[in-house]
């Protein structure tokens, strides 16, 4: 039945007895297609792509803590400016189409990983499009119209594959049919494809397939062309489903990060974080942690290990960004690990925090402060297991504040001068009719451009 509906089993398709991945996986956009060989994915380099440039040395590095969404909007334009940027994002979120995936097959969340691969991604010839708009898309809400249109893309026949060469369509299409063969396999769950994210769906399928996170962005970064010096880090590197919790100052507990930030009674409709539209939280949030997938209380509370080549890249990059967006969902989970505010600390260079432009959920009523507190207080892991907290200063992890012109978050100067941060710079901004104030992208990455020349001026003159 699945062979005659969704074409032949991919364990016809695939081999399944290799110590690395076939260079035949993965085909390189030439006029003359060739196969190119690659070393096995390791997790310093699970994203890196088929270019052939290196880095250059005059472009500085930065490290950019995000969700999957409000930095979105400003990578396009953090290409001018370099490509050596290690986008560190969560893999706890569990709402749309992500939470289908995870109720039924497991695993981390990985459309934060997904939504970033396809911003960084190669859009310069119509194939790269043609990819990138079909990893980008989207099924119908209707779950009919969905399963139908889904059949139509694994089957090959969907207008999608129209500008996909035949190398990257039998790779792509390989790994959507032994995500469906998965699902196939789970008769006692019924999948729901609605609103369903084709690039999830590789994703998932990848990572099942090679039992490996790190694997599966490899080979999605390879898939969509990301340049060669751009890294997409997992903050965990699991095979494993990952729970958010968190603690109210009330004694409240919230399990999921949908339930925290935006709460949608099971929804698959695309999310709307507007203030107006969600309930406010009984009490602020004291601190996010992790916590067992079936656990309800702090006592399932679990401490996973931080990525190592997020570490790594801590250690040695230009420049550290906590970028605009959930502030304790999106942001937060990436600071928690023990490691992360260790050298964060240590470390001598912009640490750099871009303050949303409006309030949301987790942040309302808070000034800029509050913003810098929280960080801190994630960094510092001030509350939970005391033996594993730190007692840093707010400055040694903040030293400059990017704000939006004329955005609702108060910038309580003499409060964050009382925290040591001192170099407060004002960034032109955009009205969005749904969002509300953010960032000119254009003039958040020349200002981001500014505080990184003045700090390598400085250090020349030091030196």
């Amino acid at each position: 039945m699945a062979d005659s509906l969704l074409g032949p089993c991919l364990t016809k398709t695939l081999p399944l007895h290799f110590t690395k991945i076939p260079s035949s996986f993965f085909p390189t956009r030439t006029t003359t297609p060739s196969m190119a060989a690659i070393p096995s994915p390791n997790p310093n380099y699970c994203s890196r792509s088929s270019s052939n440039s290196s880095p250059s040395p005059s472009q500085p590095s930065l490290l950019v803590f995000s969700g999957g969404t409000a930095f979105n909007g400003v990578v396009e334009e953090l290409k001018s400016f370099t490509n050596r940027v290690a986008h560190v994002l969560p893999v706890s979120d569990d709402g749309g189409s992500t939470a289908e995936i995870v109720r039924v097959l497991g695993g981390p969340a990985v459309g934060d990983i997904r939504s970033r691969c396809l911003r960084v991604s190669d859009q310069s010839t119509s194939e790269a499009l043609a990819v990138r708009s079909l990893l980008g898309h989207r099924l119908p809400f209707d779950p009919r119209e969905a399963k139908l249109e889904w059949y139509d893309i694994v089957e090959g026949a969907h207008v999608l594959w129209k500008d996909v060469s035949k190398p990257y369509r039998e790779t792509i299409r390989a790994f959507l049919v032994y995500f469906q063969n998965q699902i196939l396999q789970r008769s006692d769950e019924s999948f729901c494809f609605s609103n369903g994210s084709i690039g999830n769906f590789f994703f998932a399928g990848a990572r099942i397939f090679f039992q490996s996170l790190d694997a599966a962005i490899f080979l999605f970064s390879r898939v969509s062309d990301i340049p060669s010096e751009s890294l997409i880090l997992p903050v965990i590197s699991t095979n494993d489903r990952l729970t958010l919790g968190c603690e109210l100052w009330d004694g409240t507990i919230i399990r999921g990060q949908n339930e925290i930030s935006h709460p949608t009674k099971g929804s698959l409709e695309p999310i709307n974080k507007a203030r107006s539209l969600v309930p406010g939280l009984p009490s602020r949030i004291k601190r996010v942690f992790y916590m067992s997938s079936e656990g309800q209380n702090l006592l399932h509370e679990v401490f996973p290990a931080a990525n190592p080549a997020v570490l790594e890249q801590l250690n040695n990059v230009d420049c550290i960004v906590y970028a605009m967006g959930s502030l304790f969902t999106s942001v937060c989970p990436s600071l928690v690990l023990i490691g992360v505010g260790e050298i964060i600390s240590s470390r001598s260079c912009p640490k750099v925090l871009l303050l949303n432009g409006t309030h949301d959920r987790e942040t309302s009523g808070f000034s800029a402060s509050c913003f810098a507190t929280a960080i801190t207080d994630a960094l510092n892991r001030t509350y939970g297991d005391h033996k594993n907290s730190l007692k840093n200063l707010p400055s040694q992890y903040v030293n400059t504040l990017l704000v939006p012109k004329d955005g609702e978050i108060p910038v309580d100067i003499q409060r964050l001068a009382a925290q040591g941060i001192f170099d407060v710079i004002t960034v032109n901004s955009i009205h969005d009719q749904k969002v509300g104030i953010m960032f000119d992208p254009e003039s958040l990455i020349e200002a981001l451009a500014d505080v990184i020349g003045r700090y390598r001026s400085k250090n020349v003159r030091v030196a």
